[in-house]
């Protein structure tokens, strides 16, 4: 029996799989076609996207339509497909004339210093790809049993479109744990890795194998599970029953946990409510706005907002304003005088108005807060608070709370003076680790364990004891509240309520159940007082092994 082969790679979305393989890239070279044939093949995948992206929609998945909306915008790219349809005319062969003009447009796009755009040049390449597909006749033949999906560049089509037919788990040569794709696979649980060599497109299809995202490895000819076995990131049912009483986890020792999820969608609102979530903590309102022109309308708030605060009836629904920062600023705001984020919409008071009387409007049957993002001055607060009070005034409503996401490290070393201001703190550990790590967003490195930082954690200890001084309320909604690793030092520097993804309420709950708060506590202590992340992931380990 031949050795199993490994291939390692960045872990994207964690969880285990098992299946056999399924090589989708269509074979290289070979596509005989027209100029006009493959100027159809475009605005077929153009169409095909299009599609896509209305059946989401339809169905209240709007942050996954909006990706996959992405790409059929580029599909129909007059630049792109006429680069292609010339060089075919030309005398170049069709598939080297597509990989070509789309490595041409996608390394222009690469190397812009805007990580939204930068971010496309994965796009352009998908799209080539599934062009190239097209006009090799379809996609290669899908196995009729449980698979790990195997190609150059995963795009989160794919993952979308195969999620309902075996598809176990995922495995890209490009991209990283910020793509597109990874963003889909955590959202929809498929375990997946990046960055793998070349060379795993070469195994043959329909071999066994294995994928343990979590480790960042393809194992393929093995025979130890059988095809089929998966392990997602849910917790066993036991444990999700236990999570569902009323959003309130309850650890070993007694201590109550409030989990509540984060969410942009209606989709995502639905199952973070069946996990058991008490409710919303973080409701990201710029997801379906990234691509606009313009500010979105009040009628364009209350189309997003109105679907999502309906499930919310009764609960606890967090707003967040307008969030236009790092890779989501959209084409109107880039490169301007106005700047991007906070600024910006306080420096437009009219689109400020329109989106807090929509949320007024939307969420008057719910516990509504009001979250503020990216805050760095105490008189941002102030500005919002005006605005708010006239805007409930014209709406004959009372003010809801209103809070500040701590995501700023200057912010979190002073929340003693924000707490004054403040109903309420939410802290970001995204953007907070990756700002005092000097990492950003969609760096290979980035990842929500790193939150265990004990620089990071010397800030999230602060920023709860100025809550708990000032009497205000406190929350993580970071994706580090559901990470193994930061949650138990998280309860242990007294956090008490998490916002974590929809899918992995659950999960979070059963964790919550295993811990001992007072243990929790002694290790927080030494954690903080560590000199490295190495060292605090291993007092972590020691900890959770006893």
């Amino acid at each position: 029996m031949s050795q199993p082969r490994r291939y390692p790679g960045q872990p994207a979305s964690e969880g285990w799989a098992a299946g056999v393989l399924y090589q989708a890239d269509s074979p290289a070279g070979g596509t005989t076609a027209t100029a006009g044939q493959v100027e159809a093949a475009f605005a077929a995948v153009a169409a095909d996207r299009a599609a896509l992206a209305a059946r989401l929609r339809a169905d209240g998945r709007d942050h996954e339509a909006e990706i996959v909306g992405v790409a059929a915008l580029i599909a129909a790219d007059p630049v792109l497909v006429a680069g292609a349809v010339t060089a075919v005319r030309a005398g170049t062969g069709p598939a080297e004339a597509i990989r070509q003009t789309a490595e041409t447009q996608a390394a222009t796009l690469a190397a812009i210093p805007d990580p939204l755009l930068a971010e496309r040049a994965g796009d352009v390449r998908q799209v080539a790809a599934a062009v190239l597909e097209r006009l090799a006749g379809g996609p290669q033949s899908r196995p009729d049993e449980e698979f790990i999906l195997v190609r150059r560049d995963v795009a989160a089509a794919d993952l979308i479109e195969q999620a309902e037919h075996g598809l176990a788990g995922a495995v890209s040569v490009a991209g990283g744990a910020s793509s597109h794709a990874a963003i889909i696979a955590r959202g929809l649980g498929i375990p997946m890795i990046t960055g793998v060599d070349a060379a795993a497109l070469a195994e043959p299809a329909g071999c066994r194998a294995e994928l343990d995202a979590d480790a960042g490895q393809l194992t393929v000819g093995t025979a130890a599970h059988a095809a089929g076995s998966r392990r997602s990131t849910k917790a066993p049912e036991p444990a999700r029953e236990s999570a569902r009483l009323d959003g309130q986890a309850r650890t070993a020792d007694g201590q109550s946990v409030t989990v509540l999820c984060n969410v942009a969608s209606a989709a995502e609102t639905r199952t973070g409510l069946a996990e058991g979530a008490a409710g919303v903590g973080l409701l990201r309102t710029e997801i379906g706005f990234t691509g606009r022109p313009d500010w979105p309308s009040e009628a364009d708030h209350l189309a997003q907002l109105t679907p999502i605060l309906e499930l919310l009836a009764g609960r606890l629904a967090t707003v967040r304003l307008l969030d236009f920062s790092g890779d989501k600023i959209p084409p109107f705001l880039r490169g301007g005088a106005l700047g991007a984020g906070l600024a910006a919409l306080l420096d437009h008071p009219a689109a400020l108005d329109r989106q807090l009387r929509a949320a007024l409007t939307a969420g008057r049957a719910t516990d509504l807060a009001l979250l503020i993002p990216m805050v760095s001055e105490t008189g941002q607060i102030d500005r919002v608070r005006a605005a708010l009070r006239a805007a409930a005034g014209q709406a004959g409503l009372a003010c809801p709370r209103t809070g500040i996401m701590v995501e700023l490290a200057a912010t979190a070393a002073d929340a003693a003076r924000f707490a004054a201001q403040a109903d309420f703190f939410s802290i970001g550990t995204n953007d907070l680790t990756g700002q005092v790590l000097g990492l950003d967003r969609l760096s290979q490195g980035a990842r929500p364990g790193l939150a265990a930082d004990p620089r990071v954690l010397e800030l999230v200890a602060n920023v709860v004891t100025a809550a708990g001084q000032a009497g205000i309320g406190l929350s993580v909604c970071g994706d580090a509240a559901a990470d193994p690793v930061v949650l138990p030092l998280l309860i242990g520097l007294g956090v008490r309520t998490v916002s974590v993804p929809a899918a992995r309420v659950a999960l979070v709950g059963a964790a919550v159940a295993k811990l001992d708060a007072g243990a929790c506590a002694e290790l927080a202590a030494k954690a903080t007082g560590a000199s490295s992340l190495a060292e605090v992931e291993e007092l972590v380990g020691h900890a959770l092994a006893r």
